[in-house]
């Protein structure tokens, strides 16, 4: 069964890179128009670029998630440059480890703001147009839905030593999701999750003698994994491998598609069989 996704609009956050870029590059290739954000602006320039060589709808908004009024103008300027918001894909996010006894307020407090916080500042925003519109649809007798998919982690649903706060947050995540799609079903639209397991962006690289980072708020945040951890999480899986971006963008596509219209609530684990 083929879909097309002509018509409609997504709206994807940390989509600068790595699986972000991945989901809006597959929304594009099924006809979607997208708007795209990440706290990069070199990243999203990348992105418009790439997806605009492929001759795709893109709009570019960077900026901060984390502060209170951007989720509403993120949604806002979607709306001011398509006209409607019809799939919403929450992916921003980041890590920053450790062990509960050396781990910050601040540290805690940050990974409960980007990965829950945010989706629900952005699912707030888009509120009021979603209801509206499904209500004048409702009314003429049509059946339209939208779709919003939240990014969640076998952190979220197994737990991780060391990740307290990032774990939290993306069980939280679960919570949001089914409490919307009990919410919105009455306007047509399905909230369901998809959570990865280890999928090699930047955040899984291998830890090098040069430590990468991130920075962020003022923080250099170490990214990586001790190559002896990513071994055993290939031998602990039963396909033997790290998942790609493109992979962990399909599982998300499906939730977007008209193949999960009667789908909603729900979480898709996308981590090749491995659980923490």
């Amino acid at each position: 069964m083929s879909f097309t996704l002509d018509g409609k609009t997504a709206l994807v956050t940390g989509s600068g890179r790595g699986i972000g870029r991945a989901i809006a590059e597959k929304l594009a290739e099924c006809g979607a128009a997208v708007m795209v954000n990440d706290l990069d602006e070199g990243a999203l320039r990348e992105t418009k670029y790439l997806l605009g060589s492929m001759g795709k709808r893109v709009e570019v908004f960077a900026g901060d998630l984390t502060q209170p009024q951007f989720p509403d103008q993120l949604v806002q300027a979607t709306l001011d440059a398509f006209g409607s918001i019809d799939i919403i894909v929450n992916n921003a996010g980041y890590s920053w480890d450790g062990v509960i006894q050396k781990t910050t307020d601040e540290q805690f407090q940050a990974m409960l703001e980007i990965h829950l916080v945010v989706p629900f500042r952005v699912l707030r925003a888009a509120s009021t147009h979603i209801r509206d519109t499904a209500k004048r649809e409702i009314a003429a007798g049509k059946q339209v839905m939208r779709k919003v998919v939240n990014i969640t982690s076998i952190a979220g649903t197994d737990g991780n030593p060391g990740q307290s706060g990032y774990s939290s947050g993306k069980a939280g995540v679960l919570g949001l999701t089914r409490t919307l799609a009990k919410e919105w079903g009455r306007y047509n639209v399905n909230v369901n999750a998809v959570g990865f397991g280890l999928i090699e962006t930047r955040l899984t690289q291998v830890l090098r003698d040069k430590e990468s980072s991130i920075e962020m708020r003022g923080h250099s945040i170490r990214v990586g994994v001790q190559a002896e951890m990513l071994e055993s999480v290939k031998t602990a899986c039963p396909l033997g491998r790290l998942g790609t971006p493109a992979e962990a963008a399909s599982a998300v596509l499906f939730f977007c598609s008209p193949l999960s219209d009667y789908v909603t609530g729900e979480v898709l684990i996308c981590g090749g069989g491995f659980h923490f």
